[in-house]
């Protein structure tokens, strides 16, 4: 039977593609998805999209109709289980590649080999996780539930140039995720942080970003230690240095109970090293102070794991937010995945999709 979808539900975004599709690959049926993104800007399928949709066809050897840019509507043919192996893509845009990621790192956790993904476009940008976000804050959640995961910055990228380059390692499970428990958020025991930034060092970005967050933070009383990276031909952490001028923000605490809660920002023109700094800090108190044991990113992102965990999971979001709302929606529809809510409490029943339940 296929899975009807209607991409112009709840949030109607993006969000929806990008888990239907490998949502579709996991239980292998086929899915059809209308009314795209119809209530966006540019409705339809974005290059980032299209790129999800071709990625997790390759991952799988599976058939999509419909698929191209602005398209509405498309009909999804998984072939047959998720496969490991080393795949490159390249989204052609400043897209997000750290999105792209997150949609197809669930099938390399229950792929048959390991995973590595090549992934190019945009690292750091408005409106999608930073790589560092990521790196820091999600992936340590997900190995506390199980995953093997590992994410490398090759080469930053920004908007508008993008062209930066992401390395993906994935292990595949070897028995059921765990369900993830929040339910203190506890003391703040350290806060951290990383501020890259790209062909601006005799502005001194980094260093200006790192000093205005660690004062913001201080004045709230957190004490946190900010550490300024310069993106150059000299610097060994990167491949090669990014095509053009950048800069990003992120920042994490780490509680006494576990908790990782984090806060990021990219540079954007008239967009000032000062103003990124006190942004971000306001950003990761507002979640601090109400309580939460996620941040108002991982909330949504971690939804997917937590659906395919066995277990109950639980954690309490700082505010409920339509990107949130959709996800726990769509894994109801095609995962089984049921969730409650109580207040900023969710609780995500999860369906155990183990390695034994590989198709």
């Amino acid at each position: 039977m296929v899975l009807e979808i209607d991409g112009g539900e709840k949030s109607g975004s993006g969000t929806i593609i990008r888990d239907a599709v490998p949502f579709a690959v996991l239980i292998g049926r086929d899915v059809h998805v209308k009314n795209i993104r119809v209530q966006r800007p540019k409705p339809g399928l974005r290059p980032q999209h299209l790129k999800v949709i071709e990625s997790c066809s390759r991952i799988c050897g599976g058939q999509v109709d419909g698929a191209f840019v602005g398209s509405r509507e498309i009909r999804f043919h998984p072939g047959g289980a998720p496969r490991g192996g080393t795949f490159d893509w390249d989204i052609g845009t400043a897209g997000s590649a750290v999105l792209l990621a997150l949609s197809v790192i669930p099938l390399g956790l229950f792929a048959d080999t390991p995973s590595e993904y090549r992934i190019t476009g945009g690292l750091f940008q408005d409106f999608a996780p930073s790589v560092h976000h990521v790196q820091q804050v999600l992936l340590p959640l997900l190995r506390s539930m199980g995953a093997r995961i590992r994410m490398t910055i090759l080469q930053p990228g920004y908007v508008p140039g993008g062209k930066g380059r992401l390395e993906v390692q994935v292990q595949p499970l070897g028995e059921e995720l765990r369900a993830l428990r929040l339910q203190n958020q506890g003391k703040v025991a350290q806060i951290n942080g990383k501020a890259l930034s790209s062909h601006l060092e005799t502005r001194e970005v980094s260093q200006r970003m790192a000093r205005t967050c660690e004062k913001a933070l201080r004045s709230r009383g957190y004490p946190a230690h900010v550490e300024p990276l310069e993106d150059t031909a000299r610097n060994p952490a990167f491949e090669r240095p990014s095509i053009q001028a950048g800069a990003s923000l992120a920042i994490w605490a780490r509680t006494d109970t576990g908790c990782i809660l984090g806060a990021d920002m990219a540079g954007a023109p008239r967009r000032t090293a000062e103003t990124i700094g006190k942004r971000t800090a306001q950003m990761l108190v507002e979640d601090l102070e109400t309580g939460a044991t996620v941040d108002r990113h991982v909330a949504d992102q971690i939804i997917p794991f937590a659906c395919l965990a066995e277990g109950h999971s639980l954690f309490v979001i700082p505010t409920m937010t339509p990107h949130v709302e959709t996800r726990l929606w769509l894994a109801g529809k095609t995962l089984g995945a049921k969730s409650t809510t109580d207040g900023h409490t969710v609780t995500i029943h999860g369906t155990g999709w183990g390695p034994l339940r590989r198709r």
